[in-house]
């Protein structure tokens, strides 16, 4: 009994000897990885600045744990994997000109700037994926994760956001030459499995994975005025159109990335193909009042609708074609008369004018709502102080039912249906708009996107503000992945 005893009391001596052991062993750093921990646990995540019980005074960023880093802060994304010069985290923490960009005021705050070894650490950790203890990178364990992306034409990259977290989980550089490019238009396969770049400035159209967003291939154009992008129904065929007087739409197998040049139409710019899948839709935007209608196998059989039934005051100047998710009605901006026409598919009979802002542009809409939302790019009438609305027009009546302030200058705009909520990429180009938070990492002044409840047709609230979630230079084209 006594050597049973007397064994219970060593074993249990033991387990105490290794429970201190361990207590005394390396800290526990919340997921960080030991270097990182100890930086931020002794230089941020202090009482005061960037923990959970203070954060609300430090910009609602915490940095008491690896999961709340990447629940980011007031203004988006503390830290993009993979690229330091997109994350705040570093930016805001380096004065070392020679080690990437900088922003002021400097952190930690009030306190002596981190030396070029720490500010080194940080890079180093986040270009390499910024991973937790266990080597795990954010947002990289789901291929089928739901996604939405916007174009930067400042920075000749696009933004990939998370669904669930509505942030910024990675920057892509897209394009194919040293200078600026300017992506223009984004479009997502039927399937979901691909999304395509076009650039204004550019010579090509590239085809990018959505699982990864890795880079699969790209079809040569030449250097034009790309504009906008549609695919074929049956994701094997991309028309590329060219804003120029004698305009090119681009055929681009989406397999072996060979193209057929259609040239000679005036200034085409916005496209869509009809429900069937056999005809384009394609505006003019140059002193016009008509669209063309194309059929995909005989572009020289075109037609061209007239858009007006009266004699003209002016130009539509229309901008982009979008159709009703029935098929039976198709929508046009006009930026020359500040309104959206509804016509007719088949007939092309003008079946409702809809006036709206200043410069209506994108479309997009709701299958769930029966909404359709215009970006109304330079209206300075509906709100005071402000360059920029959003038509909420009800497609069951061919109404206007209401407008919203969504930021300065909006552009791109995508409906997401499961999320119930409407992406708007907010340009904020022209002074006047609201003051960026931080340089991006291409420098040039910062748009944002904010985000439409579609119960409550309001923005989302990030406590009592709306939430805004600021990114690269002249965010423009935005595309959902369902």
């Amino acid at each position: 009994m006594k050597k049973i005893l007397s064994s219970i009391l060593i074993i249990t001596i033991f387990a105490f000897v290794i429970s201190c052991t361990k207590d005394k062993g390396t800290p526990d750093f919340n997921d960080y990885p030991a270097e990182i921990g100890k930086l931020f646990y002794t230089k941020c995540a202090t009482p005061g600045c960037h923990t959970d019980a203070s954060k609300d005074a430090a910009g609602d960023l915490s940095l008491q744990s690896w999961n709340k880093l990447f629940e980011g802060s007031d203004d988006g994304a503390g830290v993009i994997p993979y690229r330091h010069d997109y994350s705040t985290v570093f930016s805001f923490c380096n004065t070392f000109p020679d080690l990437g960009f900088s922003n002021l005021p400097a952190m930690p705050y009030n306190k002596n700037n981190l030396t070029r070894d720490e500010v080194s650490l940080i890079k180093k950790w986040i270009d390499a994926g910024a991973p937790n203890s266990a080597g795990f990178v954010k947002f990289s364990d789901n291929s089928n994760r739901k996604k939405f992306y916007v174009t930067n034409q400042g920075c000749d990259v696009v933004t990939v956001f998370d669904q669930q977290t509505l942030l910024p989980m990675r920057y892509i550089n897209v394009g194919n030459t040293a200078g600026t490019e300017a992506p223009h238009n984004i479009k997502i396969s039927a399937d979901g499995q691909f999304w395509y770049i076009l650039s204004i400035q550019g010579n090509s159209l590239q085809k990018y994975r959505t699982s990864d967003d890795t880079f699969v291939g790209e079809a040569i154009l030449s250097v034009k005025n790309w504009n906008t992008l549609t695919l074929s129904n049956d994701g094997q065929t991309a028309y590329a159109v060219d804003w120029s007087s004698t305009g090119d739409v681009a055929e681009v197998n989406l397999n072996t990335f060979t193209v057929n040049h259609n040239i000679g139409f005036n200034y085409p710019h916005g496209s869509c193909l009809n429900p069937a899948g056999d005809t384009l839709y394609i505006t003019q935007q140059n002193s016009s009042n008509k669209m063309y209608k194309i059929p995909v196998n005989d572009f020289s059989s075109f037609t061209e609708v007239n858009l007006f039934t009266t004699t003209p005051t002016s130009f539509l100047n229309s901008h982009e074609v979008l159709f009703s998710p029935d098929g039976t009605e198709y929508f046009v901006t006009c930026q020359g008369t500040s309104e959206v026409r509804i016509f007719q598919q088949g007939t092309d009979q003008l079946l409702a004018i809809i006036p709206v802002g200043a410069l209506p542009s994108e479309m997009s809409v709701s299958l769930t709502h029966n909404y359709l939302f215009v970006t109304c790019e330079e209206d300075t009438l509906s709100f005071p102080n402000t360059r920029g609305s959003i038509a909420v027009i009800d497609i069951s009546s061919n109404s206007l039912i209401t407008k919203i302030d969504s930021g300065w200058q909006p552009h791109g705009i995508a409906v997401d249906d499961d999320k119930n909520v409407v992406v708007v990429a907010n340009r904020n180009a022209t002074t006047g708009g609201p003051a960026p938070h931080h340089i991006g990492g291409c420098g040039g002044r910062n748009g944002y996107v904010t985000f439409i409840d579609m119960n409550t047709l309001s923005l989302l609230k990030n406590g009592n503000s709306d939430k805004k979630v600021e990114l690269s230079a002249d965010p423009y084209s935005v595309a959902v992945r369902h």
